[in-house]
């Protein structure tokens, strides 16, 4: 049991072990005058030091090599592609969202390589949950091309880790991104092991275009995708429940072995990017339930992975939030 050292205020009760999944190197994707930018992360390791929840948390350790399971989900040509391109300093990879420099292609391959270091400490039992704070974000990124900031799709890479080298069958992924994960969706929509579910701002409204209800999975995959489009203007309140008349019942009843969540909050009322209306007590809601899902279901072995949110001072109170309670789960 962990508590908090700092004897200025009363302690704080850890009842888990959390592991942040975090590397100075992630500051190295150098992005220029955008929104996402290394600003996000040393803003966001600056509040959990100031918070006392840093030295508290537990850190990735030995990271194995990412290769084998980046080609599980990306295909030779565009990590070729993407290799060269950062390499030969390109400004961007395939569509001017998607900036690169020359350091981009190792960053994002570290990425990947903590997420799944994260994964590893959870199914050894070293920690319960982790929350990794990487860049680039993944989960539109496709299996041939890059695609809203996205480089390698870090969560899909994480399920099928899960599944081949860890031995576990169902993988659930819940995507609260403001931006429909198009990328993560594609991935596994023929795919009866890994549930898709996802809230984000109507794909009418808002990149980018995918994520409508009627897109259910295809084949062995058909009901294993589940889109809930909030309409601009969704509140706390419409957020939650779509989320827990909707979501959480068909959640439960695919019973996981392993939750994943793609941590967007980029859905925040402050956040540039979107035009929903949600404050941080929707994602602590989301949180505290997909952490007593995790419980329910599978000892609660859960990891969550940064995505968007772009006004830094939003985002820093979704993380503190996000991460005290997972905690406290």
């Amino acid at each position: 049991m962990l508590t908090n050292r700092r004897s200025a205020v009363p302690a704080r009760v850890y009842l888990v072990t959390t592991v942040l999944g975090y590397d100075d190197i992630f500051l190295e994707h150098r992005t220029g005058q955008h929104p996402e930018r290394p600003e996000r992360l040393t803003s966001i390791t600056n509040a959990l030091k100031s918070d006392g929840l840093w030295d508290e948390l537990s850190f990735v350790e030995q990271c194995p090599d990412p290769d084998e399971w980046i080609d599980a989900i990306h295909c030779d040509t565009y990590v070729d592609r993407l290799k060269s391109a950062c390499e030969n300093e390109l400004p961007y990879i395939d569509c001017p969202d998607s900036t690169i420099s020359r350091e981009s292609f190792a960053v994002a391959r570290q990425a990947v390589a903590v997420t799944l270091a994260a994964c590893d400490m959870i199914i050894s039992g070293a920690a319960v949950n982790a929350f990794c704070p990487v860049r680039p974000p993944g989960h539109h990124a496709e299996h041939d091309r890059s695609m809203g900031f996205c480089l390698f799709n870090n969560i899909a890479v994480a399920s099928r880790y899960l599944q081949k080298k860890h031995g576990l069958r169902r993988i659930l992924i819940l995507d609260w991104d403001v931006h429909h994960g198009n990328g993560s969706q594609h991935s596994f929509e023929r795919d009866d092991t890994v549930f898709y579910g996802s809230l984000h701002q109507h794909p009418a409204t808002c990149y980018p275009g995918t994520g409508w209800p009627q897109e259910v999975g295809k084949g062995a995959g058909r009901g294993f995708t589940l889109n809930l489009p909030l309409e601009p203007g969704t509140d706390d309140e419409q957020c939650l429940d779509l989320f827990k008349t909707n979501f959480l019942p068909v959640a439960r009843q695919f019973n996981p072995d392993f939750v994943l969540i793609s941590a967007g909050f980029d859905g925040h009322e402050q956040d540039p990017l979107a035009q929903l209306n949600l404050t941080e007590e929707a994602y602590n809601v989301m949180t505290t339930e997909m952490t007593t899902l995790a419980r329910q279901c599978c000892n609660g072995r859960l990891l969550s992975l940064l995505e968007g949110g772009y006004d830094l001072a939003a985002l820093n109170r979704c993380v503190l939030g996000h991460v005290g309670i997972l905690m406290q789960s």
